[in-house]
């Protein structure tokens, strides 16, 4: 069973940086159509904040753009989003999703909190 576990998240104050893993199990990463980030702020619907494909092709929010990178490291089978220069703007809770033909798995997600 393949199963998507975030962790990374916190507190940080306004303009700090944060780094967000998703774990795989049960599959590489490499092996999914597509991974990403998404966030759902309290009271809003979940957003795209990032997908990347199987072959590394990303997609970025333009409210992220320049401020946000997405790696994948293959020995720990995990996805990672680096955030930089957060605003409040970021603070919501961070979901992983994997992408497989007509399956998709989500993580639990991870609360991020940036403080103004």
């Amino acid at each position: 069973q393949v199963q998507l576990v975030e962790s990374g998240g916190g507190l940080v104050q306004a303009g700090g940086s944060l780094r967000l893993s998703c774990a795989a199990s049960g599959r590489s990463i490499f092996n999914f159509n597509s991974m990403g980030w998404y966030r759902q702020a309290p009271g809003k619907q979940r957003e795209l904040v990032v997908t990347i494909t199987g072959g590394g092709i990303t997609n970025f929010a333009d409210s992220v753009k320049g401020r946000f990178t997405i790696s994948r490291d293959s020995a720990k089978n995990t996805v990672f989003l680096q955030m930089n220069s957060l605003n409040a703007e970021d603070t919501a809770v961070y979901y992983c999703k994997a992408v497989s033909g007509f399956t998709t798995i989500w993580g639990q997600g991870t609360q991020v909190t940036v403080s103004s």
